[in-house]
């Protein structure tokens, strides 16, 4: 198992830190051999340009959009940016997708939340082929190409991508779409995994690769973990309440949050429903106060080192193969520290490569 940086998005509603902080953290990860550092985007920063900057400032570690929303962008966009970017960062870039939800998807970019897994698997077929550098031609639901009936023609991308295999990831949190992840897909990007929980994700992902006769051999497996090192495990657990409250609480609609069915089907229904309420009607902090703390226990990594190299062996024996630190700082020089310990961790558990 491998460590990666999780950076979030810029912007309050992340409780990130400012863009200087968060580059002093990225070239303390290549330093201590991390081997990428994620960007995200929802209706803040974009990913992209997070990454564009920080490969201008980087040398070896890896570059992903952990992810790039699927509404925001025509796939062939999407495929130009991605050639653009491994390019530019000498072949260090991983494409990370996701379709994100109804309320982000509807209410930010204008696009029909239906039929996520078709939208899905038409998308990234498209974007393959274009790093593929052929015709692109696509008898799509979606994204028909060329449009039928107008004056388009097939085109090819007009440059050489360094890579034409450049690796796709997908960010999925339910059954179907995990399964989709392990068949079209070289990568998942996972949120609020818990190892104890894990094996029906896992076997969802397994089955989409046994689908296009593969095995999991190969196929990275990326859990994004909220981490906070210190003495005390439950004050360590409140630096990632908030955090918590606003994917269980305000990440999608009443009706569709998939972090909160994810919870429900890990044995925290009652209490994940509890902390929607508390946050749809405006009671943030009451929202973060009812985490259950053996839920943050489980998907966050939390209290002394020696808990920590327990728990990340955890998570390699349950498949992880990149562990993402998403890191709480106080200021930068605890998220340094916390990248240290973290790494001292990983040394201590034996579970690193």
């Amino acid at each position: 198992m491998r460590l990666g940086l999780n950076l979030r998005y810029l912007g309050r509603l992340a409780a990130a830190p400012p863009p200087e902080e968060s580059l002093a953290y990225v070239q303390e990860a290549e330093r201590l051999g991390y081997c990428v550092v994620w960007s995200a985007e929802v209706f803040s920063s974009d990913a992209v340009s997070v990454l564009a900057w920080l490969a201008a400032r980087t040398e070896r570690i890896e570059l992903g959009t952990a992810a790039m929303q699927i509404p925001a962008r025509t796939p062939a966009m999407t495929a130009m940016t991605a050639a653009s970017l491994d390019l530019l960062s000498g072949g260090r870039f991983r494409l990370g997708l996701g379709v994100s939800g109804p309320q982000v998807s509807e209410g930010w970019h204008g696009v029909r939340f239906e039929r996520p897994l078709v939208r899905t698997r038409e998308y990234i077929a498209i974007v393959r082929q274009v790093l593929a550098e052929q015709k692109v031609v696509h008898d799509g639901t979606y994204y028909p190409l060329p449009l039928p009936g107008g004056e388009g023609k097939p085109l090819r991308l007009g440059m050489h991508p360094r890579r034409k295999d450049l690796p796709v990831y997908l960010a999925a949190v339910g059954p179907a779409n995990t399964r989709l992840a392990g068949e079209i897909a070289d990568g998942w990007l996972s949120v609020f995994f818990q190892p104890e929980a894990s094996s029906d994700q896992l076997t969802q992902a397994q089955a989409g690769r046994k689908a296009q006769g593969l095995t999991l051999e190969g196929f990275d497996v990326v859990a994004a973990v909220p981490v906070v090192i210190g003495d005390d495990t439950g004050a360590c657990a409140d630096r990632v309440r908030l955090f918590t409250a606003h994917y269980l609480g305000g990440m999608g609609s009443k009706l569709h949050n998939f972090y909160t069915r994810q919870a429900a089907r890990t044995g925290h229904a009652d209490a994940a429903q509890e902390v929607q309420r508390l946050y749809l009607d405006g009671r943030i902090r009451a929202a973060a106060a009812a985490v259950p703390r053996r839920f943050l226990e489980q998907t966050c990594l939390l209290g002394p080192v020696s808990q920590v190299a327990d728990r990340l062996r955890a998570y390699q024996e349950a498949g992880v193969t990149t562990l993402s630190a998403m890191v709480f700082p106080r200021d930068t020089e605890d998220g340094i520290r916390t990248l240290r310990l973290l790494a001292d961790a990983l040394a201590k558990s034996g579970a690193g490569d």
